[in-house]
């Protein structure tokens, strides 16, 4: 069981926001093997979805009203610490990141850019495909839309 908080930019502690980053570079830069700018300016808009599991930073999302990334609400950096994927906790962080929508932006529609080995994840969250593959920092994504 995760302990998940929503916070915007300013409410997150120095901690919490090393944790995330540190989360964040570790799967998406190490593991993945992608070099790409996390640090993009866009925090500062977003609302931060972090899991937390005996106070360490395990799962984390970030999510976007309308219009502040795609012209729908939109769920991005959608990560799970490695070692703690066994316990499905994508499921929790996505759902609240789903239900943080609904609450503060009054929102249902929401569009993601999926990298594609998780599409039945997504699909499992009733995320569906919408348009082309694409390359974004070397990795196949795709759109997917969830109304």
């Amino acid at each position: 069981m995760i302990d998940i908080k929503v916070k915007t930019i300013n409410q997150l502690n120095t901690l919490e926001l090393y944790d995330l980053l540190q989360l964040r570079s570790e799967v998406f830069v190490v593991e993945q093997d992608c070099v790409y700018q996390d640090l993009d300016g866009k925090d500062q808009k977003a609302l931060h979805i972090i899991g937390f599991k005996n106070n360490k930073v395990v799962a984390y999302t970030r999510v976007f009203k309308p219009g502040d990334y795609f012209k729908n609400a939109s769920i991005g950096r959608v990560v799970v610490s490695l070692n703690e994927r066994e316990h499905k906790y994508g499921y929790d962080i996505m759902k609240a990141s789903i239900q943080a929508i609904k609450t503060n932006f009054n929102e249902t529609t929401i569009k993601i850019s999926a990298q594609v080995y998780l599409k039945r994840f997504y699909n499992n969250l009733e995320f569906y495909e919408v348009g082309e593959e694409y390359l974004e920092d070397g990795i196949p994504h795709i759109g997917m839309l969830k109304t």
